[in-house]
């Protein structure tokens, strides 16, 4: 059967997805402390003490140039915007 009006349709197959994404996020439950715990553990087994703090300074280099590439872009759009 088709639906009256085209809308409707799309509107059916979104909210079916929406309750397919709600169920397996539900599934997953949320991210405690033990789950930390236990992804720590894990990160330290795989990469050892000494790579740790060299990971870590690579992360936080790749944010700080996000951050800078972000800061630019608002300064070059900020220029662009004409004055009143």
């Amino acid at each position: 059967m088709l639906p009256l009006h085209p809308v409707a349709g799309y509107n059916l197959y979104f909210n079916f997805l929406i309750k397919i994404f709600m169920k397996t996020f539900l599934l997953l439950g949320t991210v405690g402390t033990p789950e930390i715990i236990i992804i720590a553990l894990a990160i330290l087994l795989l990469f050892g003490g000494k790579k740790i703090p060299e990971l870590m300074k690579g992360i936080g280099k790749g944010v700080k140039s996000f951050k800078d590439g972000v800061k630019g872009i608002e300064e070059d759009i900020n220029s662009d915007v004409p004055s009143k």
